[in-house]
């Protein structure tokens, strides 16, 4: 594992997808814990939670102001962008259904609004063209709160050179998808990292394996000291990120996910032990 040989840190915060899921009202929860009381118990378990619903619904001003008064201080959540904006043949035609979902009341989550993350489907390929004029798109702030974008591609026509150039030139972080079929993209290219983590099962108490956990913890260790890990694949290779200190936001988001909170709170422990 490549060292950064920086003495300061990032911060890295562990989480995973939502708070609410059958499930956990068995494996995770209290007995007997009300719905209601979800976030605010499964908010001082995890320090980062990553919202899926805003990608499939429009949430309005209230609920952020709930959620934040919920959460405890020093928790953030990673909002998952609307299927509108990212799911269209010309991304550059994005910009109204940008807006309507930025503007729908996230900055009412002030200081706990983490990333913005902006998914896009499998069968959408790189333009070079195209994904610019998606992230000159991206506002810097919105109602005063600043605001910092991610992008998750799925396709492997994105694993070459231009796509972290373009990504780098923006700011915005790429996503790094621990996945069976996704493509694995480890350059840096903002000024924090994220990472999602999706090969887990749920026999495994911890949803990963104890060895890859403490595989993982030395990763985002690297990264929150301004590194890059050594044993993770970069579409540009040659091109080393400034060593600088990142704040790391790591999901757990597995395809039954039981043991998800579990994952994150393991990780949690190793890399703050």
């Amino acid at each position: 594992m490549a060292k950064s040989g920086t003495i300061r840190a990032g911060r890295i915060r562990a989480g995973m997808g939502g708070w609410t899921f059958e499930p956990w009202d068995t494996s995770f929860y209290p007995d007997k814990l009300a719905k209601a009381k979800q976030l605010h118990y499964a908010s001082r378990q995890v320090p980062t939670i990553e919202v899926n619903g805003t990608y499939y619904s429009s949430f309005k001003e209230p609920t952020f102001v709930k959620w934040a008064n919920e959460s405890p201080d020093g928790f953030v959540f990673a909002l998952k962008g609307n299927r509108f904006v990212t799911n269209r043949r010309v991304l550059g035609e994005a910009g109204e259904s940008m807006m309507r979902f930025l503007g729908s009341g996230v900055a009412a989550l002030g200081e706990k609004l983490g990333p913005i993350l902006w998914q896009f489907a499998p069968t959408k390929k790189f333009d070079p063209d195209d994904f610019e004029a998606f992230l000159k798109l991206l506002p810097d702030k919105q109602d005063g709160v600043k605001l910092r974008h991610a992008v998750e591609v799925r396709n492997g026509s994105f694993v070459v050179p231009e796509f972290p150039a373009l990504a780098r030139k923006y700011g915005v972080a790429i996503v790094y998808a621990d996945h069976h079929t996704y493509p694995a993209i480890a350059d840096v290219t903002g000024d924090f990292v994220y990472a999602r983590l999706q090969t887990g099962k749920d026999e495994n108490p911890d949803c990963y394996e104890p060895g890859r956990l403490d595989e993982w913890a030395g990763r985002v260790k690297v990264w929150a000291e301004g590194g890059e890990p050594d044993d993770l694949p970069k579409a540009a290779p040659a091109t080393v990120a400034p060593e600088e200190p990142r704040d790391v936001f790591v999901y757990f988001i597995t395809a039954g996910k039981v043991r998800a909170p579990f994952g994150a709170r393991a990780l949690m422990e190793r890399v703050s032990g």
